[in-house]
């Protein structure tokens, strides 16, 4: 090899080699110090995007399982304040029970409709509970709904009527399984209902009456008294009524039922309006007694006839305004729920003037018996939709938590780096990189040499 001074070849590929090493070792302390093998797009270009995707991926998992967290307390702040409300519906049955018994006085009766009152002002206290700011129980909030008047059921009787009407004698009812009632004509049969907070009571003679002739009396008596509204009473039908979305309700069994709802008859002067469907005529209870010509109360018939239940809620015309949670990382992946009117108005406790249902009176107590169970009823259904939903989000919020462990795992397979084969790379090129600086020392020592043919 001849010697040069102008170009020193070995020097020169010295100095590649220790840029090469002194970049690999670069790139080795930046997994090192990062813990990643992939630490930019250069590193591993296919790699790279796949590992931001899962990244994006595993962030939107991790606030979904946020969202669900806050949609799970936004429902246990709900769930609590309708809790309290049961609690003090079962307390104020206990009153409407002991306020029916005539073992009290009218002053007692007084002294615990005080009471009765406080509790329909709690409940509506209960109702005004919020989260961030929002009401939940108001019915601000409520699913899409048209106005809904209710509808109470009694499933026990039989077909007690003539080419559905009411025309049947009562004496003549039988039970769902064909059995006579035992009404006797010689009998008085008690109607009251409970609506805008007031009871509608009125007793009548049997005799050879039917349902449709005690419904004639009972109306003439009851707007003298101030009812303004009518009831739709039908008998042995197919439907309990309809929905929200105005959807035919079947009763579960198939069966034919009697129902009594608000009446919608415009022919009717006493129906009610349109566009009125909704709280303001829903009713609140519907009883009916039979005692005896002596005034014994016949139980064995008012266990048949006494079992009006509500089986379709009143609600007022309500937009879409349901709370939506997110609970995913793509568009459109959420649950819904919706929370109806919770107040005492809407549970049918008082008017619309605040006239709160009354214990005062032997009569007006039993019927509120009637509207308390109702209004339970009411009260647990949403308490179950609400624990349903909560159950729910259990599930997705651990859903979720794997979801995102497994889109880390895989995450951390891509992108992570394995420190003892790192570490491995990082002795090798701190190694070529001292030997790369020896060498260039070397080789500039040799260019050196040809000094000494000028000595």
């Amino acid at each position: 090899m001849a010697m040069v001074i102008k170009n020193n070849l070995s020097a020169q590929n010295s100095l590649k080699n220790l840029n090469k090493n002194s970049r690999a070792l670069s790139k080795s302390l930046k997994k090192i110090s990062s813990g990643r093998r992939i630490t930019g797009a250069m590193d591993d270009s296919s790699g790279f995007v796949i590992a931001e995707r899962m990244v994006v991926q595993l962030r939107g998992l991790e606030q979904s399982t946020r969202n669900a967290q806050n949609g799970a307390s936004l429902l246990k702040t709900a769930d609590g304040a309708i809790g309290s409300t049961v609690d003090i519906l079962k307390c104020m049955k206990e009153r409407a029970i002991n306020a029916a018994n005539d073992s009290n006085t009218d002053e007692d009766r007084a002294i615990m409709q005080k009471e009765f009152d406080q509790y329909i002002d709690q409940i509506d206290d209960n109702a005004l509970v919020t989260f961030n700011g929002q009401y939940l129980t108001t019915g601000t909030h409520n699913s899409q709904t048209r106005h809904m008047f209710n509808t109470l059921a009694n499933n026990n009787l039989g077909n007690n009527s003539l080419s559905g009407t009411s025309t049947t004698p009562l004496t003549d009812w039988v039970t769902k399984s064909g059995e006579n009632l035992g009404i006797l004509s010689s009998d008085r049969i008690t109607l009251s209902v409970t609506w805008q907070g007031t009871t509608y009571a009125g007793t009548y003679d049997v005799g050879t009456s039917s349902m449709g002739d005690i419904m004639t009396q009972w109306y003439a008596e009851m707007r003298a008294k101030g009812l303004n509204t009518g009831w739709n009473w039908h008998f042995n039908y197919d439907t309990y009524g309809l929905d929200g979305q105005w959807q035919p309700v079947v009763p579960p069994d198939g069966k034919r039922t009697d129902t009594v709802a608000a009446y919608l008859d415009a022919s009717n002067p006493d129906a009610v309006p349109a566009g009125e469907e909704g709280l303001r005529y829903q009713l609140g209870g519907f009883t009916i007694s039979v005692a005896d010509s002596t005034g014994n109360i016949k139980s064995n018939v008012n266990r048949f006839l006494d079992d009006y239940h509500e089986v379709i809620r009143a609600q007022n015309e309500s937009k879409d305004n349901a709370f939506v949670f997110h609970l995913g990382t793509k568009a459109n992946q959420a649950i819904k729920i919706g929370f109806t009117d919770m107040r005492a108005y809407a549970l049918a406790l008082k008017g619309e003037d605040g006239t709160n249902i009354s214990i005062c009176t032997q009569v007006s107590a039993n019927a509120a018996i009637s509207v308390l169970d109702n209004a339970l009823m009411k009260a647990l259904d949403e308490q179950v939709k609400i624990g349903a939903t909560l159950e729910r989000l259990d599930h997705t919020i651990n859903t979720l938590t794997v979801a995102s462990e497994n889109v880390q795992n895989a995450e951390s397979t891509i992108r992570d780096a394995d420190m003892a084969k790192e570490m491995l790379d990082f002795t090798k090129n701190n190694v070529l990189v001292q030997a790369s600086q020896s060498m260039l020392a070397q080789a500039n020592q040799n260019s050196s040499n040809v000094l000494s043919l000028l000595q």
